[in-house]
């Protein structure tokens, strides 16, 4: 019996310009087999007329309307939703993640890892660009939580991870926001003693288009999964690996 694919879910909003060049980017460093799922709120998004004429020459490229409720956190819920087992990784459509890890990662994944943290602030990883106080809030919670709070990640923050789709499923998402989905699923994840690696990756910020993120309406939501994953590290817990 063949391994479950390798599914991207990739929430977009009006992307029309960097959808492309990520379908491009996907085609250059992931191994097939694999399937992208494209997640999107409603018809009227500008990303959905160019993935439509790409999907036709690419099997592999799947449009998925979001019918959850608008926002990036209904779009990667509904992404998983549609994936029932085998490893998933959520990608964002600005071409700021480094697709270039993702053999690494799946090689992770096979080799027992229930999740795979690409890394922008360990030995290794970079971080090009972006808001100065949104890198430094990000680096300051991932490395306060690995080195004072056995976080099994440098980068806490960073939604660029592939998951085994069914421990998100037993997991459940309670992430309202979107954006701090990763670092509850992670977090839920170290609770529970699962296998966690991370790998270093770039992070480069976007060169087309307008970011949504919101420091300080996203900041109540990360703070509370903050505090989750650090006081799962100073709890008793069993490994399972």
């Amino acid at each position: 019996m063949s391994d479950p694919l390798l599914t991207l879910i990739v929430p977009v909003f009006n992307e029309p310009v960097n959808f492309p060049l990520l379908v491009a980017d996907v085609e250059r460093h992931v191994p097939a087999p694999f399937r992208l799922l494209m997640v999107y709120d409603f018809e009227a998004d500008t990303t959905v007329p160019v993935a439509r004429e790409l999907a036709q020459s690419r099997p592999w490229l799947e449009l998925l309307r979001n019918d959850l409720g608008r926002g990036p956190a209904n779009a990667i819920r509904a992404g998983f939703a549609a994936v029932p087992a085998g490893p998933a990784i959520v990608v964002m459509s600005d071409l700021s993640d480094d697709l270039a890890a993702i053999p690494e990662m799946l090689r992770l994944y096979h080799s027992g890892y229930r999740v795979v943290c690409p890394s922008r602030y360990m030995r290794g990883g970079r971080q090009l660009g972006g808001p100065w106080l949104k890198g430094l809030m990000s680096r300051t919670a991932g490395l306060t939580l690995y080195w004072l709070g056995r976080f099994p990640t440098h980068d806490a923050t960073n939604n660029f991870r592939m998951y085994d789709a069914a421990l998100v499923r037993e997991l459940r998402i309670e992430a309202t926001r979107g954006f701090e989905i990763a670092l509850e699923l992670t977090a839920k994840a170290f609770a529970r003693g699962e296998p966690i690696a991370e790998t270093p990756a770039t992070w480069r910020d976007r060169t087309a288009g307008t970011s949504n993120f919101r420091i300080i309406d996203s900041l109540p939501n990360y703070l509370h999964w903050y505090w989750y994953a650090f006081r799962a590290g100073w709890k008793p817990r069993q490994k399972r690996r």
